[in-house]
């Protein structure tokens, strides 16, 4: 199960991502990313002055989407997800900046940091296992 949606989210390159204000009014972005298999991990860059970068900073849960670079309207595919956004100096963050620029080397020439969401849980839908199939995964099952 979980390497369908390591599969699905590896080939991927953009993420829709939701955190919150300080009122608990919701606030989405959207950014590339590169995705970090053996830890679950997404990397992406942004600016630390971006207002999601704001609230990131005062509140780290994030949920998100992920849908193929590609759609199909016949074959419904996407994710869901739940994460955590890691402190600069967690171990994680050593290799986010160089796994994010192998995958996305324009963004060489492009200011910003190196953002980690650790995800916490991931319910891939997809159609073409059957209609209205979901595979879950859980941080610690």
């Amino acid at each position: 199960m979980k390497e369908k949606i390591i599969e699905f989210i590896s080939k991927q390159t953009c993420a829709n991502v939701c955190c919150v204000d300080d009122k608990g009014h919701p606030y989405c972005y959207t950014c590339f990313y590169s995705f970090e298999t053996e830890e679950m991990l997404l990397h992406y860059k942004s600016s630390n002055e971006t207002n999601h970068s704001i609230l990131l900073l005062r509140n780290p849960h994030v949920a998100g989407t992920i849908l193929p670079d590609s759609l199909n309207l016949l074959q419904i595919k996407g994710v869901q997800f739940e994460g955590l956004i890691l402190p600069f100096d967690h171990s994680y963050t050593e290799n986010g900046s160089s796994h994010f620029h192998k995958k996305h080397p324009i963004a060489l020439a492009m200011p910003g940091e190196i953002w980690i969401i650790k995800l916490t849980s991931v319910k891939l839908t997809d159609n073409t296992l059957g209609f209205g199939k979901k595979l879950i995964w859980k941080r610690g099952e």
